[in-house]
């Protein structure tokens, strides 16, 4: 089962990088297909193989040799990854579809705010929806635990908001609205005090790097993002 689902993922993982790339420029995820954002070109069957055709390409446009980016094939990979870790933790199905779901929403969210700083309405509604859906089909955890860690994790990040004026934004406060529906309340406040020690040291490595001063804005998104899964996989 790690294995199919590691291929699955790859699958997966390459519809996500249309939903990364097109979401938050208002694009249709559905239609034209896939097509090369340097010339155009429509990418065929033979181009969209996940991993090996960015290989089999080098990382460039068969037709205009545009450089492809690498986060094509990494977030393949991840998917897959993820995938088979759940699959080889999950007790039975269910478990295995709220993981996938979890870490999906999560990879996606995380990706869009390292690039863009926004995190999609769209997105962070319909990830909160699910985790309070799951919770009354029984799959994780009992529906009142569920809305309540939906409920605080929106809170809390909308106090820090206001008093912060602006330190945080709203879609981290629906994004750990998302992570409290999934995990409950009392995960919210592990997932925010390690996704801000996570956030203050990524923060000063790029900072470092790019050579930027403090005032340059650090997406908080990737932070929640990596300690939830952390949480939910591993402890």
């Amino acid at each position: 089962m790690a294995v199919l689902s590691f291929f699955a993922g790859l699958i997966l993982g390459s519809f996500f990088n249309v939903v990364i790339y097109r979401l938050p420029r208002g694009l249709s995820i559905v239609k034209p297909g896939s097509a090369c954002t340097h010339c155009g070109h429509r990418l065929t069957a033979a181009e969209l193989i996940p991993l090996f055709s960015f290989a089999r390409q080098r990382g460039k446009c068969r037709v205009c040799g545009g450089r492809i980016s690498w986060r094509y094939p990494v977030v393949e990979l991840l998917t897959g990854l993820g995938c088979a870790l759940d699959a080889g933790t999950s007790s039975d199905w269910a478990e295995f579809v709220v993981g996938v779901s979890f870490f999906s929403f999560l990879l996606v969210l995380a990706l869009i705010d390292l690039e863009h700083q926004v995190l999609p309405n769209k997105l962070t509604v319909l990830g909160l929806g699910c985790g309070l859906l799951f919770s009354l089909f029984g799959w994780t955890l009992p529906f009142p635990r569920s809305l309540l860690g939906a409920l605080v994790g929106f809170g809390l990040v909308f106090v820090i908001v206001v008093i912060s004026r602006g330190g945080m934004g709203m879609g981290d406060a629906k994004l750990l609205a998302l992570i409290g529906a999934f995990l409950g309340w009392k995960a919210v406040f592990y997932v925010l005090f390690w996704a801000s020690v996570l956030g203050a040291l990524g923060g000063l490595l790029y900072l470092y790097i790019t050579k930027q001063d403090r005032k340059t804005p650090i997406p908080f998104g990737p932070s929640l993002a990596a300690a939830a899964m952390v949480l939910y996989f591993f402890l």
